[in-house]
C-alpha cells in the first residue's frame, strides 16, 4: 500500500512541476499598480513591542509613492508619533518577491524622531512586517484603506 501511495504523490509532484508557471504581470506593471495602491492611501492596523504584552494601533498617511530608480523610492508620510505630525519624503529601497513588494529602510535617522530600520510587505490590501527603533522593535500588520475623494 505504502508503494502505491509513493508513486501517486510522485506522479502528482511531477504533474505540478511540469505545469505551465502562473502568467506575471510585467515588472513595470507592478511597480505602477503598487505606486497607485500606496498614493493616497492610510496603513491603518496594530503594532507591537517585542517582549511586552499588548497591541496598539498605528495609522500612517500615505501623501504619494513614486519609484526613483532602481530600487529606490520615495514614500511621502504624514507620520503621528507621539506628541509629533509631520509628513516628509522617506527614502526606501523596494525589492519584489516574485509579485509582491517588500519596503525595505535601514537605520535612517529622522531628525526629532530616531532611527529606524524595517521591512514591510504588501499584498492586496494587507501590510504585514518588522520594526526597529533605535533599541525597540516589533511587528506591524493592518489594512490599506484608500482615502475617499472629496
Amino acid at each position: 500500500m505504502s508503494r502505491l501511495l509513493a508513486l501517486c504523490l510522485m506522479s502528482f509532484a511531477a504533474s505540478a512541476f511540469a505545469a505551465d508557471p502562473p502568467a506575471t504581470k510585467d515588472q513595470a506593471e507592478l511597480e505602477k499598480a503598487f505606486a497607485d495602491s500606496l498614493t493616497g492611501t492610510s496603513l491603518v492596523g496594530t503594532f507591537s513591542i517585542a517582549g511586552r504584552d499588548g497591541n496598539k494601533a498605528e495609522r500612517y498617511d500615505i501623501t504619494k509613492a513614486e519609484k526613483i530608480e532602481g530600487d529606490n523610492w520615495i514614500i511621502t508620510a504624514r507620520i503621528k508619533y507621539g506628541d509629533k505630525n509631520v509628513e516628509f519624503p522617506v527614502p526606501v529601497k523596494v525589492y519584489w518577491a516574485d509579485d509582491t513588494p517588500v519596503i525595505s529602510l535601514t537605520n535612517m535617522t529622522i531628525p526629532g524622531l530616531g532611527t529606524f530600520t524595517s521591512r514591510v510587505m504588501f499584498y492586496g490590501d494587507r501590510y504585514a512586517g518588522t520594526w526597529q527603533h533605535d533599541k525597540v522593535g516589533g511587528h506591524m500588520w493592518g489594512t490599506l484603506e484608500k482615502k475617499k475623494p472629496e
